[in-house]
Parts: structure tokens; sequence; C-alpha cells
């Protein structure tokens, strides 16, 4: 798994698991609980993280939406 997008906004992580789902890509949320019970201070970020091999096309897709100021550096 290869993470692309640590961000504390739940709004944008929803939108990105509904937009990668779409195009049939996994999609795994780490950090969810802790950021939840932590009130989501930017201690606690979500992070988005899908399959290493799959992980191009989802940037391609979070770019082309208009979410790429948001994307991790490749690792």
């Amino acid at each position: 798994m290869e993470e692309i997008i640590r961000t504390p906004d739940p709004v944008l992580v929803g939108a990105v698991e509904a937009l990668l789902g779409a195009e049939g890509i996994a999609v795994l949320v780490a950090d969810r609980h802790i950021s939840a019970i932590e009130a989501r201070i930017v201690a606690f970020p979500l992070r988005i993280l899908v399959p290493a091999d799959q992980a191009d096309r989802a940037r391609r897709l979070i770019r082309e939406a208009g979410w790429g100021d948001e994307l991790r550096p490749p690792a």
C-alpha cells in the first residue's frame, strides 16, 4: 500500500474514497479512529492508502478532480 494523501479533512477523505472506489481502486483510510477520538486535530491526520500498483492511476484521478495539491510525493 502507498500513502497518497494525509489530511485532517474528513470531507476530502470521503470525496477521494468515492472517486477512487467508483474507478475500482481499493482505498484504505488509516488512522480514522484515532482522528475521530482526538477531535480531528492536525496531529492525527487521516491517511489515504491505495495498492502500490494502482497509485499512479489514483494520483492521476485525484489531479483531474482538482485535488492535486493534497497529494503526497510518490514513495
